[in-house]
């Protein structure tokens, strides 16, 4: 239990094996050092994983995690995670998602659910408040994703994974209504375990310290969500979708496989494009107030539209400008549940790897035609498709061209180009769960996509990148939307780019690198609020822990520091935090020299920010944190992290 408010105090612990359940001690110490959310799920696997673990062992957990602020009527904190060791990149993965699983769960007692062991037979797991059932899910198996919660429709939270994540397609995801727990391949575990589903149900709500003032809270911080320039005009009325006409405008757009920022047709399979000529209503997640999310016609059904990322890497990454085979292809992926993002990379890898003529797997640039069958064959491993089901960096350790193979740590990259957006390139290769543009820190909308920082430049770079990620690990910590991140920004620095204060504020962001470390390390002298950050304040009036910038910044670095050691666990080499040569050798514009990414530089800057040595994060920094190893077992980990193979 807890005498902590907002958190429901309780952790449920499953075991597929033996088909039994109980809970999982979990003090209020824990949650005060941990908040939630994907930090809650770094410190259990910290303490559970080792060495010789890999993803499809019967002991690896599936961690299942809320935040302090989910079911509080905060706005956007429907948000839950899942986090494990991943398939496709051997280290740990964390997982967001938006649909209403982590309500259901939060209402059923509970602020976690770990998941252990692997059932003999196909398996739903139903959760209520005193029970877990273990039900027969033989006639959900061999289900998509869309029949398998239209079966499951009686109950009201639910976890599903498709084809996919039962043929252990490494990049298999995990679905909660139409929302996606997308990276790193968490539907393959719960393939491995033969897990079809998880569904919750209760009718608990979490108790609140002070539920008047967080009631007045909540109405002006939905006010500012609506009257930001980014939360509230450019996310409702065009989507992640939007960003594709900025990102060729700033030549991040992937272009063939990463070969280039920029593509003609961008305006066909833009977000302007898809408002006008196929959006038929905005949707959005559970209390969520921005509604981003895209509602199209597909054939006779309305579903789910693209996101950016897969408009842009089913796009312009594969040379093709068919908005209506997006959408297509965007419903047949969620409905065989696979990871848009790693699945369209690798099809693309594959594609130059045939242009080159080193294999042709029947897929190339340009042409369409045979695209849905491929990701059919995908989802079930036939063919060719069983090649890319393992990812780009198992395919070039196969054939080779690994300075193309657009991965980071195994992970595809997101769709944004780094080469003209430098820090972004950082961000994506240290990035603990590999090329991920959200654990990267998001850099991107400084340089570009809302603020105008000067995008070539290292300076300053490694601070900003240190500072974001711990924040943004923070802000999921809570349980919210990183897009409500989004609003920490002035909207002045959005609405009006040519005033002299904007400028001059854009061209001083480079060099406050000193200032930032300083709040980085020395928390004491961030004791200070944020009024643009309401979830520090949320997060006090919900549970009643006293919370600052200093907290959040010590809450995401607790987080991302466990991770990290986490994988060198795992196994990670010191030498991991690396991006393809393609964007830190070759220039995308042959007359700037400024055009790739200077990573050496930015790198050595990011580890004596971070207080690492190589990569790794050093026993006395964790120690600092709060972090607590054996010593021996800590200097075990980081020989073998250094030891050359």
């Amino acid at each position: 239990m807890t005498s902590l408010k907002g958190y429901m105090g309780r952790v449920l612990m499953i075991d597929l094996s033996k088909r039994t359940f109980g809970e999982f001690p979990w003090t209020d110490k824990d949650r005060k050092r941990t908040l939630g959310g994907k930090i809650m799920a770094a410190d259990i696997l910290l303490h559970h994983i080792t060495p010789e673990m890999q993803a499809f062992d019967e002991d690896n957990w599936l961690v299942i995690t809320t935040g302090p602020l989910t079911g509080t009527g905060c706005p956007n904190t429907s948000r839950f995670n899942i986090s494990t060791i991943s398939p496709l990149t051997n280290i740990l993965t964390s997982s967001n998602c938006g649909g209403d699983f982590g309500l259901t769960l939060k209402r059923a007692g509970y602020d976690a659910a770990i998941i252990t062991g692997k059932s003999e037979t196909p398996v739903h797991v139903h959760i209520t408040t005193d029970n877990v059932e273990f039900l027969d899910a033989s006639e959900l198996w061999g289900t998509k994703t869309g029949e398998a919660q239209e079966k499951l429709k009686h109950y009201p939270g639910r976890l599903v994974i498709g084809p996919a994540g039962e043929n252990k397609v490494l990049y298999a995801c995990v679905f909660s209504n139409d929302r996606t727990a997308g990276r790193g391949g968490v539907g393959a575990v719960f393939g491995s375990k033969n897990l079809k589903a998880v569904t919750a149900f209760g009718t608990k709500l979490p108790e609140i310290f002070d539920e008047q003032a967080l009631r007045e809270l909540n109405v002006k911080w939905i006010k500012t969500l609506q009257n930001h320039p980014l939360t509230g005009r450019q996310l409702p009325k065009l989507g992640t979708a939007g960003l594709v006409s900025q990102m060729q405008a700033h030549s991040i757009l992937a272009t063939k496989n990463f070969s280039a920022g920029r593509y003609d047709g961008f305006e066909k399979v833009s977000g302007e494009e898809l408002a006008e000529h196929h959006l038929v209503s905005n949707a959005a997640c559970t209390t969520c107030v921005i509604r981003c999310a895209r509602m199209c016609k597909v054939g006779e059904k309305i579903v789910k539209g693209p996101e950016l990322e897969t408009l842009g890497l089913l796009g312009p990454n594969i040379l093709n400008d068919n908005i209506e085979a997006i959408l297509r292809w965007n419903y047949e992926l969620d409905e065989l549940g696979m990871d848009t993002i790693s699945c369209a990379g690798s099809v693309a890898f594959a594609m130059e790897l045939a242009e080159k003529g080193v294999h042709d797997f029947g897929v190339h640039f340009g042409q369409i035609d045979n695209l849905s069958q491929m990701f059919e064959d995908i989802a079930y491993r036939r063919g060719e498709g069983n090649l890319l089901a393992d990812g780009s960096r198992r395919m070039s350790q196969q054939f080779g061209g690994k300075e193309y193979a657009i991965h980071a740590k195994g992970m595809e990259l997101a769709a944004y180009e780094p080469r003209h957006a430098v820090g972004h390139g950082l961000g994506y290769a240290t990035a603990n769960r590999g090329g991920c543009h959200l654990n990267a820190g998001y850099l991107v909308v400084l340089e570009g996509l809302g603020l105008d920082v000067d995008s070539l430049t290292h300076h300053g770079k490694a601070a900003l990148a240190i500072m974001l990620q711990n924040l943004m690990e923070a802000v999921s910590g809570c349980g919210s939307c990183l897009f409500t991140s989004y609003a920490v920004f002035p909207g002045f620095l959005v609405d009006k780019p040519n005033w002299f204060v904007t400028k001059a504020i854009l061209a001083v962001f480079p060099y406050v690198g000193p200032i930032v470390n300083l709040l980085s390390h020395f928390t004491k002298v961030a004791q200070i609020p944020l009024p643009l950050l309401p979830h520090i304040k949320a997060v006090h009036l919900a549970t009643g822990m006293r919370t600052t910038v200093a907290s959040m910044l010590t809450w995401g670095a607790y987080g991302y520091n466990a991770e990290r050691i986490s994988n060198i666990i795992l196994g990670q080499k010191a030498d991991a935090d690396t991006l393809p040569k393609r964007l830190t050798d070759e220039l995308q514009d042959p007359n700037n020299p400024r055009t790739k990414v200077p990573l050496d530089k930015m790198r050595k800057v990011y580890y004596r920010g971070r207080g690492w040595k190589h990569g790794i994060p050093t026993y006395h920094r964790l120690k600092t944190l709060g972090i607590v190893l054996d010593k021996k077992y800590y200097d075990e980990a980081v020989a073998r992290a250094m030891r050359k193979d």
